[in-house]
């Protein structure tokens, strides 16, 4: 397999922090859009952009509780938006689009994980409608104002669970039984193959995309998980304290979407998934879970999940 998929030695690593990465780049004047940027990584996300002087617009499904979140952070601003329902990323967008203005980053946070079953829209399964589905509505709807950034970069936030799962093209919306784990696994190496055919079709325009591994951090993504789980798993102690010394700050899960957004060291580059603040290597092996699954950043499974999401969306760019 011949890829571009390989480290470049960014010089930051698993402990880099998002301030550190932004450290000496300026983003006065550029635009970011960050979804789920009220929460979690997306806050610290939102919280480091805007420090390093870019307006960052945040949709939120629950705008009051954003602007609380976002209360002391400069150049922000929040929209109300909810991934799951189409008529309301078409409004968004709409809204968005009427403003003239052109996005330079948007970074695709927002998500759920190991969610009990539950159908969303038409009755797609909500981890592939939230985390993917929606996403690609909302980017199709957006390229006006991505080509219009002069040179934008979209960032998808994936993660090492796409190890769990490649796409079930015999059954997408899991209508023959239900594994949680499962359904989240398909949602982000469905966030990894959307970076790969994004990039292609963007890269004529100037508009490259990117997929990312954040890290293991404790944010409120767990919160479909029970304690027990957790202390099963090793994350955390009985008293609720993190107990994995692999585990990252949300200051440090947040830095390899805001590398991935801005390192001039990717000038040029694209269609790549990163980790660690670095691009990643091809995964040996299975089982491992570091680096990118081959399924994940193959061409023509990028191509297919891409028309699959225009057939059920009603849009895409080709």
């Amino acid at each position: 397999m011949t890829t571009a998929q390989h480290k470049i030695g960014s010089g930051f690593g698993a402990r880099s922090t998002a301030e550190e990465v932004l450290n000496g780049i300026d983003l006065s004047g550029r635009l970011a859009l960050v979804t789920g940027g009220y929460s979690g990584l997306g806050l610290e996300t939102t919280r480091a952009l805007a420090n390093a002087g870019a307006h960052v617009v945040v949709p939120a499904r629950r705008p009051a509780d954003a602007e609380a979140a976002l209360a002391g952070i400069p150049r922000t601003e929040v929209g109300e938006l909810d991934l799951a329902d189409l008529a309301s990323v078409e409004a968004f967008a709409d809204r968005f689009l009427g403003s003239g203005r052109p996005i330079d980053i948007l970074i695709a946070s927002a998500g759920i994980m190991a969610a009990p079953e539950r159908r969303v829209g038409p009755g797609w399964e909500s981890h592939f409608a939230i985390c993917h589905l929606g996403h690609h509505a909302l980017v199709n709807r957006l390229w006006p104002a991505l080509k219009a950034g002069g040179g934008a970069r979209v960032v998808t936030v994936a993660s090492s669970g796409h190890h769990s799962s490649p796409m079930r093209w015999d059954d997408v919306q899991f209508e023959r039984g239900y594994d949680r784990w499962l359904a989240y696994g398909q949602a982000k190496t469905a966030n990894v193959l959307f970076a790969v055919h994004l990039d292609k079709l963007g890269a004529e325009h100037g508009i490259r995309a990117f997929s990312l591994h954040p890290g293991a951090i404790l944010t409120p993504l767990q919160r479909h998980l029970r304690p027990e789980e957790m202390v099963e798993r090793g994350w955390i102690d009985e008293h609720g304290n993190q107990a994995d010394p692999d585990f990252k700050s949300p200051e440090q899960g947040a830095a390899t979407q805001v590398w991935a957004a801005t390192s001039p060291r990717l000038d040029g580059m694209g269609g790549l998934y990163c980790e660690d603040c670095d691009i990643a290597e091809v995964a040996a092996e299975e089982g491992e879970w570091v680096g990118v699954r081959p399924y994940a950043i193959d061409a023509g499974e990028a191509e297919r999940l891409w028309k699959f999401s225009a057939d059920l969306t009603g849009v895409s760019l080709g």
